[in-house]
């Protein structure tokens, strides 16, 4: 038994500290989006700072401004876009950096059409790797899905897509769709990527990253666009059940595993950094690189 339902992605590029402007951005591509009557629209990863965290790496002394560009998940701006999923009637998802105290996370969101916040994610898998002082860009402590009126969830942000333990993990906690929020790779093998995802779990993608958007539904893909700022829809079929099974044990399994991964990540990106020949795209291809030696 499936469900079909209408999604929306979107590959919104955004402006690095410009908080404002990207929101105003966004909320023009989702009443676009809104426009064909969706029941779901995704948007990428990091939207409201535009995701500077790279930068923010490199230059120390830019993590205090970072922190304070982050939001709360009480803040002004998710206030905002939850009035317009109630205003459009349309269920939302999308990447920001969030704040909690004194420590960002890397997080993605899920809106409902009441506009009531059905949950979050905390991305847990960093290609920039992790060290304890990171107080900007605190590592996600759980992989769990989230009840949604379009069924039960799961999120995943850029780099988590690549293992696959982070989707087997969700769809074990009963999740029928998943969402990916991206700001990275557009190359086939992270098609490939996504791709196996969808097939090893039985369940549709809807990914949204920054210069494509790739849409999964029944192991195949139904919809692709690739450029920036581009708005992709398609229809889905969501299996009716995915039995929850073991779920806590393949969590703590891949959270065991992830300190030295991320130990080795940290010391390579390090290394970079020391060399000093910092640009964004540079810090970029740092990254990539370092993915695929791994």
């Amino acid at each position: 038994m499936f469900n079909k339902i209408k999604v929306a992605a979107v590959s919104m590029k955004p402006e690095r500290w410009q908080k404002e402007k990207n929101a105003r951005k966004m909320e023009s591509f989702i009443r676009r989006a809104a426009r064909r009557h969706p029941d779901l629209v995704v948007l990428p990863e990091g939207l409201l700072d535009g995701y500077p965290i790279n930068e923010v790496i490199f230059f120390p002394e830019r993590r205090p401004a970072f922190l304070e560009a982050a939001e709360p998940i009480d803040g002004p701006y998710i206030a905002r876009f939850r009035r317009l999923a109630r205003e459009l009637g349309i269920c939302l998802s999308f990447g920001f950096s969030e704040r909690i105290g004194r420590e960002a996370y890397n997080c993605a969101i899920v809106l409902d059409k009441k506009g009531n916040i059905c949950g979050k994610y905390h991305k847990t898998e960093l290609a920039e790797g992790y060290h304890p002082s990171w107080y900007f860009n605190r590592l996600g402590k759980s992989i769990r899905a989230i009840d949604t009126p379009l069924g039960r969830c799961g999120m995943l942000i850029c780099r988590d897509r690549f293992n696959p333990m982070i989707a087997r993990t969700l769809v074990l906690d009963g999740a029928r769709l998943l969402l990916i929020s991206s700001y990275g790779s557009k190359e086939r093998e992270q098609n490939v990527a996504v791709l196996a995802r969808a097939r090893e779990n039985g369940v549709p993608i809807v990914e949204a990253n920054v210069g494509m958007n790739l849409i999964i539904s029944k192991g195949e893909i139904v919809a692709y666009k690739w450029g920036a700022d581009k708005i992709t829809h398609a229809e889905i079929e969501v299996p009716a059940e995915v039995s929850r099974r073991n779920a806590r044990a393949h969590e703590k399994n891949f959270l065991r595993k992830r300190g030295p991964m991320m130990k080795k990540f940290y010391q390579r990106i390090q290394k970079a950094i020391r060399a000093g020949n910092f640009t964004q795209d540079g810090m970029r291809s740092a990254v990539k690189k370092k993915v695929r030696d791994s």
